[in-house]
């Protein structure tokens, strides 16, 4: 497909659409990954809504309305074709992910997007018609606008304009479920909000000096203060809560944190691209029942079990918050302390989705990811997820392209254990040789073998047992005494 300037590219879009329910569930309440997937089902939008515009003024009668969008985009000459497809093509699944409707997409092929209006003028003009014939109301852009262009965009088409970093950030709030999760949201909104604050009419000339503040109290009157300056410092001083907040919240964490390293328990954290598998990983390696959803970003709290490898040593496998293009910075900046578990850990177990069309993009939209973290020099492990969904061809390219990579199906079960063995062999801490004889009454000191270190032979013999295997340096100087 050729692209010229000023062009259209139509995109076929789903018109499948969900309906909304105002249904409130205390989601702190649940425990278990199974209640925590109904009650997101409870809350996800069905077929058949729609809006009643009638004079109907009882709550209970009236019928909800299901936000329907039209989708924008900007294809630099730089981007091949399939690149901008794929990048549209996201984007209309985080939208449906928000609860929305796609109802139709229009793209223009420009070097840089407008300064103004993010769109040319004709191509504006040819937005707001394509809003009016399909009835949507809310455009989202694939990209960052600022304030300008969004008021400029809202003005032209008289709809709500929203952003791809914006919408983002709504998903990630429909999913926070924890306190920290939550605090971790509303910083990355407040961030995002305080350098695009905008008013509408007289708002942006509203003064609130003296008397006249219309109940802003102390701090509220001066001279003449604008409501939006106003807005901003308020934004301002909530941001410098939430951050305490967190700080606190992670000083508990690195709490945690430092009483597995005392007591040598290696740890793996899963990452990787959103809704490559993470979480159905960690339940199939752990016996867990942590929520699954095939959904973007299902998972916005890490969770960390306990399991062994086959040898029987144990480690920590912590599921994080999944990775995609283009990942607002304030969710990076936000984040910080739940992205520090793969900062923190001995070894990454990278999951890719081997049935996604750009396994190598998703690939190295993680990676950059973990180099903004300063996580990009910790030992990787490629696990390559859904191989059951791919024919053989493909499953042939995916081992050449990624030799090293273990290839498993989550829902099979297809390599787990190829993969809990290739874990035993690349965890770090295994350091010291050693041969010890063990007395009976110190089956203790068996036990931590077998769970921290490595037994590659065991003799029950007259004197005690005779082991001989691996361990970390902490362990190998407790067993110093019994060594043969």
């Amino acid at each position: 497909m050729s692209r010229k300037d000023n062009s259209s590219i139509a995109f076929p879009v789903s018109q499948e659409g969900f309906g909304d329910t105002d249904v409130e569930v205390d989601l702190d309440s649940f425990d278990s990954g199974v209640a925590d997937l109904a009650d997101r089902i409870s809350l996800k939008r069905v077929e058949g809504i729609h809006t009643d515009l009638q004079d109907i003024t009882e709550v209970e009668y009236r019928a909800l309305r299901l936000e329907r969008v039209v989708l924008v985009g900007i294809g630099s000459s730089s981007l091949r074709d399939d690149e901008v497809h794929r990048s549209f093509a996201e984007l209309q699944l985080l939208a449906e992910t928000a609860g929305s409707t796609v109802l139709a997409g229009l793209m223009q092929s420009r070097s840089n997007p407008d300064p103004a209006t993010f769109l040319g003028r004709g191509k504006v003009h040819e937005l707001g018609d394509l809003v009016a014939e399909v009835e949507a109301d809310t455009v989202i852009c694939d990209g960052e606008l600022t304030a300008a262009q969004l008021r400029n965009l809202e003005d032209r088409v008289k709809v709500k304009v929203i952003d791809r970093t914006a919408l983002i950030l709504d998903i990630f709030a429909q999913h926070a479920k924890s306190k920290e999760g939550k605090a971790q949201v509303e910083l990355a909104q407040l961030t995002y909000l305080r350098q695009r604050l905008r008013g509408w009419g007289e708002s942006l000339s509203r003064q609130v000096g003296g008397r006249a503040s219309g109940g802003a109290g102390i701090g509220g009157r001066g001279p003449g203060e604008t409501k939006i300056e106003t807005d901003r410092r308020r934004i301002s001083s909530r941001i410098s809560k939430l951050r305490a907040q967190l700080k606190h919240m992670k000083t508990a964490r690195e709490v945690t944190r430092s009483s597995r390293k005392r007591h040598e328990i290696p740890s793996v954290a899963i990452v990787g691209y959103t809704n490559a598998g993470k979480s159905s990983l960690l339940n199939e390696l752990t016996s867990s029942s942590v929520l699954v959803d095939d959904s973007l970003f299902a998972t916005l709290d890490p969770t960390t079990r306990r399991t062994r490898t086959p040898s029987g040593r144990e480690f920590t496998l912590t599921d994080t918050v999944g990775f995609i293009r283009r990942l607002p910075t304030e969710l990076v900046e936000s984040f910080a302390s739940t992205l520090e578990e793969s900062l923190n850990a001995d070894l990454l177990l990278h999951v890719v989705d081997g049935s996604d069309p750009d396994p190598g993009g998703q690939i190295s939209a993680v990676r950059e990811v973990l180099k903004d973290i300063d996580a990009g020099d910790i030992p990787e492990l490629i696990v390559i997820n859904k191989i059951d969904l791919i024919d053989e061809s493909t499953a042939l390219t995916l081992a050449s392209r990624f030799p090293d990579a273990v290839e498993i199906s989550t829902r099979s079960g297809q390599g787990i254990d190829t993969l809990l063995s290739r874990i035993d062999e690349v965890l770090p801490g295994l350091e010291v040789r050693l041969e010890v004889m063990i007395p009976f009454d110190r089956g203790d000191l068996v036990d931590q073998l077998h769970r921290r270190g490595r037994v590659e032979s065991m003799d029950h013999t007259s004197q005690g047992t005779h082991i001989i295997g691996v361990a970390d340096h902490h362990l190998a100087q407790v067993l110093e005494e019994y060594r043969c």
